[in-house]
């Protein structure tokens, strides 16, 4: 009986995050759920950690976070453009890193170079029983059918 709980919690694990993963990419960019645990210490919240990849010239459409998710973020790779809640442009560089308050609209997050690569870590203290990470701008204002 045990055994059978767990493989159907892992199931479950695997299907969010697969989700998560499909509704946040697109043709030019990849995200990919890489941590998702609860905080012992701080009940309703969880940790989720997602690696964003662009193609050189890649982008994320524009989007909201939920109001309950406080991002931290880490380019690992390459130069970052990004614009939040309609601040100026910034540009962030391998090593750079970022916040972005609950319910933040990323207006822009893009790969600064159209030649090499980027990536970066962001890192969500959000409450556990979020399962959207994103909501695209498009897809609310009900441009995209499904």
């Amino acid at each position: 009986m045990f055994t059978r709980f767990l493989c159907g919690a892992a199931f479950a694990v695997l299907s969010v995050s697969a989700a998560l993963a499909d509704s946040l990419s697109t043709d030019k960019s990849k995200v990919t759920l890489v941590f998702d645990r609860a905080l012992p210490n701080v009940p309703g919240k969880s940790m989720k950690g997602v690696v964003v990849e662009y193609q050189p010239g890649g982008s994320s459409p524009a989007h909201t976070h939920p109001d309950s998710a406080f991002i931290y973020a880490t380019v690992l790779e390459g130069v970052i453009r990004s614009s939040v809640n309609g601040d100026p442009e910034r540009v962030y560089r391998a090593g750079d890193s970022f916040y972005e308050e609950p319910g933040a609209h990323h207006g822009v997050s893009a790969n600064a170079s159209e030649t090499e690569p980027a990536r970066l870590l962001a890192v969500f203290v959000v409450d556990t029983d979020e399962k959207q990470l994103t909501s695209d701008d498009q897809r609310v204002k009900g441009k995209i059918a499904h």
